[in-house]
């Protein structure tokens, strides 16, 4: 590669990071200051972050908020991985046609969009009398059909020598899987859990038709109650949207490589 093409490559790749990397950036300057510098386009950090703060948590309780958030995002992220492995490792371990006709049809839940389904589940939920709490929140996501269809796709890999030898030394089913099984996919989990705990944590629409109780609001309700009335606080409103964006942010920056090897469909 000459030297033209090679500083063309990295200009073009400056300019990409760069453009990729300004939305952040002004959130977190936006969050420093006041809510007319940020009308303005004001592109530096200032000096009004604490002012921010103080006003944030006078108009809503954002700890009770990242709380409700942290908890059901766990809480889902936890029961979800553990029963979306265990139908992609059924599916693919004990292998036949009718569990590929039932895939096809879990498959096939993938193209409705969840707002049809959403006048139904709340009338589920509510008759069950679920309506602000834990279950009601993760029950209709805690299976996914592209969760399964990822564990499934993983466990193709699995090595089967090994399990049928684990079988021979009379390892039960669910020991290989939680022993053997687990261990081996943890790139696969790690990006599950990314996956995961970000729509949880992101989540608007559900806890919002559900969670009816202030008590029970979640950060992304918070950033939209925000917005509501005849003035808005922008470089409060920012404030809350980057409080809102540091935990997923965290999480993936933390497994990002595990995330790549999970997608790609590595196994060590």
């Amino acid at each position: 590669m000459t030297k033209g093409k090679k500083f063309a490559m990295y200009l073009f790749l400056c300019i990409v990071s760069f453009i990729s990397v300004f939305p952040l950036y002004w959130m977190i300057c936006a969050a420093t200051n006041k809510s007319a510098e940020v009308v303005s386009g004001r592109l530096i950090p200032g000096t009004y972050f604490i002012e921010n703060f103080k006003n944030l948590m006078a108009n809503q309780n954002i700890g009770r908020a990242l709380g409700n958030s942290f908890k059901y995002a766990i809480i889902l992220t936890v029961i979800s991985l553990i029963v979306s492995s265990l139908a992609g490792y059924g599916f693919e371990i004990y292998h036949d046609k009718a569990k590929d006709t039932v895939m096809s049809i879990i498959l096939l839940a993938m193209m409705v969009p969840f707002v049809a389904t959403l006048i139904p589940l709340f009338q589920m939920i509510s008759s069950a009398g679920w309506l602000n709490t834990t279950i009601g929140f993760i029950l209709p996501t805690v299976s996914t059909p592209f969760l399964i269809m990822m564990f499934r796709q993983s466990a193709r890999s699995f090595p089967h020598d090994i399990m049928e030898a684990a079988r021979i030394d009379g390892l039960s089913e669910l020991r290989i899987f939680f022993q053997m099984f687990i261990p081996t996919m943890r790139s696969t989990y790690a990006a599950a859990m990314t996956i995961t705990f970000m729509n949880a944590w992101n989540s608007y629409l559900w806890p919002k038709v559900i969670m009816t109780n202030s008590d029970s609001q979640t950060m992304p309700m918070v950033v939209a109650n925000l917005t509501q009335g005849y003035v808005t606080d922008y470089g409060m409103l920012m404030l809350a949207v980057l409080i809102c964006t540091l935990p997923t942010a965290i999480v993936f920056f933390c497994l990002q490589n595990a995330f790549a090897e999970g997608i790609t469909g590595a196994v060590k």
